[in-house]
């Protein structure tokens, strides 16, 4: 059974692979060369984490007005905390996706760039696509670094209000609420990282995108 299943995930990553190859030809056909998707993917990218971002400050708000709050009916509370647990969470999601994507065009960009040095005939002009290989791929590395390190701030953020939302769904009182308050001082301050490493993800992004466009 083991051996079977090892052979179908094999078989299914050559499929991927087979797959991702086709795309990037297709695309190229097209006139959208890997570089070309590598911005496209890292715009999105960005503009991903810049909508998580103010979901997770919306949530925030949110998650702190129901600490604040006096008598009334909580499971409304409870139902639109869930909700932004949820709108969260999709964000969460798609800030994972795009990043996934830009790493995977980038990874084929530069195995091809790098196998393609050596077709050169002219030394100079293999010396200065070789410069310029080095280069991008520094930038690259430094931006996916600072992409991924905010993503890693998502999680402990999701948790938190799991945890909470969790906690409320089942003490529907005014001691829940309590228990709530002293909870967010910690929230806050893991949102505040995530909204500083998120804004310098975008920030590095942006300057990405502007050094390709120049090059």
């Amino acid at each position: 059974m083991k051996l079977m299943l090892n052979l179908f995930l094999v078989l299914y990553l050559f499929t991927l692979i087979g797959c991702q190859s086709a795309y990037y030809e297709t695309m190229e056909k097209f006139g959208y060369h890997k570089r070309d998707l590598l911005v496209d993917r890292v715009e999105d990218a960005r503009d991903a984490q810049e909508e998580a971002k103010e979901q997770f400050r919306t949530a925030l708000e949110k998650f702190t007005a129901v600490t604040n709050f006096q008598g009334g009916q909580l499971e409304e509370k409870y139902k639109s905390l869930n909700a932004e647990l949820e709108r969260s969470e999709s964000r969460a999601g798609a800030v994972r996706k795009h990043i996934g994507k830009v790493e995977n065009v980038a990874e084929a960009l530069f195995d091809e760039w790098e196998s393609e040095l050596s077709q050169y005939t002219n030394d100079n002009l293999r010396r200065a696509s070789e410069r310029q290989f080095r280069q991008t791929n520094r930038r690259y590395t430094q931006l996916i670094r600072i992409m991924k390190r905010a993503e890693a701030k998502i999680e402990p953020v999701l948790s938190a209000f799991r945890d909470q939302v969790l906690f409320l769904k089942h003490n529907l009182n005014a001691q829940a609420i309590a228990s709530l308050q002293d909870e967010m001082v910690s929230v806050e301050t893991e949102i505040a990282s995530l909204i500083k490493e998120m804004e310098a993800s975008i920030a590095e992004a942006d300057a990405f995108i502007k050094e390709m466009a120049q090059e």
